[in-house]
């Protein structure tokens, strides 16, 4: 077995509320701070929750929410340049993914001389970054506990994954109700691709037996967010239990890897736009049953946990029950079973699967694959 390596970073909050603590926390970094959010959350309401408590301990800060005029790296470059005329001390980001990422990477080459383009192209940064404190409004992001930092190159509407230096995040706060505003679709659609990406963490070819151990929690958790306890011990709200398994997912990803199905929709997204949840969760039981093929016993261990295969089953039936169990929550939620069903041509979906094979993730999947393999999975899920 490998070495195994893990650096504690950030300090992580998760509470009902605990966004209203975010003045008191972030002063220890600084007094003028960028806030970076989806423009949604000021429309429903959600960013004046941050930055009242901001306000009441006189914490200076601009908001910038351009997130959609363009792709990752143009929105980064006027970022970037308004950061470093207001002279900040550090980020605050509300939001998902998209917000998550840019931020950080303001962080990270706040401070830099090069062009933002040499470090997507792979140049690595070496200077000291600004301290960054993360409030993700979904449950789950795949790298906010790494130094990778996934962007969207704007030359080329392609994945890149910028490589950022160690301990940026200073704070990862979760807060179940920021979580509130999403409607019931959209939870369903998140639960299964947070439960999607604890189960890649485990099937990896970088699993470990720490990953592991958060990933078979974090299962249990989202299990029972889903679909309840079945005894009166578990009286934790779902949108709480969602939030302490998606944080667990995203440790287990971070000390294994994502796998197939979040690799490849996160390349489709990044090209056409596409909800990342949707086509992760479309993927998944397809991503199950391709990795059965020879990780039979470890989807069945997960299968087990849940309650989806019963003891006595054997490692095929079971993992096939784990693959059939989320097509029928898929169809439940009333949620797209296929990749047809998004509006997008096998043709565009092959120029996505080069653009998975070209990125170094590929080697930490569960088994050896090129785009050609990936491709072979997108026409099984078309």
């Amino acid at each position: 077995m490998a070495d195994f390596s893990f650096k504690v970073s950030p300090n992580i909050l998760l509470g009902s509320y605990a966004s209203s603590r975010i003045g008191q926390t972030v002063a220890s970094y600084g007094s003028k701070f960028m806030l970076v959010l989806d423009p949604i959350l000021r429309e429903n309401g959600t960013a004046q929750k941050i930055t009242k408590a901001l306000d009441d301990k006189k914490i200076e800060y601009f908001i910038f929410d351009e997130l959609l005029k363009g792709g990752d790296s143009e929105i980064l470059e006027r970022a970037l340049k308004l950061g470093r005329e207001a002279h900040i001390h550090g980020v605050i980001t509300l939001g998902g993914g998209k917000p998550l990422s840019v931020g950080r990477a303001i962080c990270s080459l706040f401070n830099e001389e090069h062009d933002l383009y040499d470090f997507l192209d792979g140049q690595l940064p070496k200077s000291t970054p600004l301290p960054f404190i993360a409030i993700p409004t979904t449950i789950r992001d795949a790298f906010i506990f790494t130094d990778t930092i996934p962007l969207v190159d704007a030359r080329s509407s392609t994945l890149k994954l910028l490589k950022a230096q160690s301990a940026i995040a200073k704070l990862v706060l979760f807060d179940p109700t920021l979580t509130a505003t999403l409607t019931e679709n959209q939870t369903d659609s998140m639960a299964l691709e947070t439960l999607c990406l604890a189960t890649e963490s485990y099937l990896s070819q970088r699993e470990n037996f720490f990953s592991n151990m958060i990933t078979e929690k974090s299962v249990e958790l989202l299990t029972y967010a889903l679909d309840g306890s079945q005894t009166l011990t578990i009286t934790t709200p779902k949108e709480e239990l969602l939030s302490q398994g998606g944080c667990m997912a995203s440790l287990a990803s971070a000390t294994s890897s994502i796998g197939i199905a979040s690799l490849l929709s996160m390349c489709i997204n990044a090209r056409y736009h596409i909800s990342r949840s949707l086509v992760t969760t479309i993927l998944f039981p397809y991503m199950l049953e391709e990795c059965a093929k020879f990780k039979a016993d470890k989807i069945a261990t997960l299968a087990k946990k849940m309650g989806i295969a019963q003891a006595e089953q054997n490692d095929e039936e079971a993992a096939h029950a784990f693959a059939e169990n989320i097509r029928q929550r898929i169809a439940k939620a009333n949620l797209p079973a296929r990749l047809k069903d998004l509006s997008i041509s096998l043709e565009q979906l092959a120029l996505a699967a080069e653009d998975a094979g070209s990125l170094e993730i590929v080697n930490s999947l569960p088994r050896s694959m090129n785009s050609d393999d990936l491709f072979g999975l997108i026409k099984t899920a078309y």
